[in-house]
């Protein structure tokens, strides 16, 4: 048995994402036989059971918090005085954050700084995820950051997905069909990060890859109700089909599973990820996003794809924490 940490929330758009995940996390842990403590990042200290079981209980809906509820969050947040306070008594700390804190590597260096073990990619690896340019080799579709003049948007081509470039969840995403279109879609992206990212549209079928311990799991299959696996249809059920494994041949299967433990292992990445693709009219596969601290509720796409080949939630949630547990250990004997 050891002590753990989950540390989960945030004040970013994805934090009842992110709560949701906490939840069961929590339970599969406790299930396995450790002693789990909930750390909200908006909070001083580890929430007590019942704030535990208020704030975890909540639903995600099918639009994220608004605007003014994520700063009124933000200006609760202090991570330096969470980190060094009662968080590093825990023996590993399991992440379970969405967005810039989560997955750009700010919350990761601040633990690396303090010598406390946690799950998933160090800080280097998660801030390469969010840089395009970190996966070399990996073919990914055009893109360019905004601001742009007219001569990279005509090389772009039409149609354009607008998003912002360190919000996860496609919150903030639009897909621009006409000129006209654009100022809209990026003062839309600009509401959620002041990095927005314009990237030519792969109107194919959608796929994702699981990838744990260096080994990938099930090629997953995304069937959204529109062009766009967004927010809306991601968290209403019943709108989009996810579909594990997917409908598609051997060969595309294996050329998928190449490519996703390809992203991981090019931007270094430890222990887990997820790595999203779409095909393009020729059938190309083009990586989308690599997830370093992927979705995990027992119904998350990187759970459903370990699930496929045999491996249980709890299971999924326990290699992770083990992984963590053994650096921390030889963290405290080097």
């Amino acid at each position: 048995m050891a002590r753990i940490a989950v540390l989960t929330g945030g004040s970013t758009p994805e934090r009842t994402v992110a709560l949701a995940g906490a939840s069961q996390v929590a339970a599969a842990l406790r299930g396995r036989g450790h002693e789990v403590a909930v750390f909200d990042t908006v909070e001083p200290a580890a929430l007590d059971p019942e704030l535990e079981q208020q704030r975890l209980g909540q639903v995600v809906g099918s639009r994220p918090p608004s605007l003014a509820e994520l700063r009124a969050l933000e200006a609760r947040e202090d991570l330096p005085a969470l980190v060094a306070g009662d968080l590093g008594s825990h023996d590993a700390v399991f992440l379970v954050l969405h967005g810039r804190q989560g997955e750009g590597g700010e919350v990761q260096e601040l633990l690396e700084a303090a010598g406390i073990a946690f799950t998933g990619s160090d800080a280097c690896g998660s801030r390469l995820a969010m840089d395009k340019d970190g996966s070399k080799g990996i073919p990914t579709p055009d893109w360019a950051m905004w601001p742009v003049s007219a001569e990279e948007v005509e090389a772009l081509g039409l149609p354009l997905v607008v998003k912002p470039s360190r919000v996860g969840s496609t919150v903030g995403l639009s897909v621009v069909r006409e000129v006209r279109e654009l100022d809209g879609a990026v003062g839309r992206a600009l509401t959620f990060d002041d990095q927005v990212l314009l990237e030519r549209f792969v109107g194919g079928g959608e796929y994702t890859v699981g990838v744990l311990e260096g080994q990938t799991l099930a090629v997953g299959e995304i069937v959204p109700p529109g062009d766009i696996f967004d927010y809306h249809s991601k968290y209403t059920p019943g709108l989009a089909e996810e579909l594990f494994p997917a409908r598609i041949d051997d060969e595309l299967t294996e050329r998928l599973r190449r490519l996703g433990l390809a992203a991981h292992e090019a931007l270094g990445l430890r222990d887990f990820s997820r790595v999203d693709f779409r095909l393009d009219d020729a059938g190309e596969p083009y990586c989308l996003e690599v997830n370093t601290l992927p979705g995990m509720t027992n119904t998350s796409l990187l759970p459903q794809s370990a699930a496929v080949v045999g491996i249980s939630f709890d299971e999924l949630c326990e290699r992770m924490i083990r992984l963590a547990l053994t650096r921390g250990r030889r963290q405290g004997s080097g």
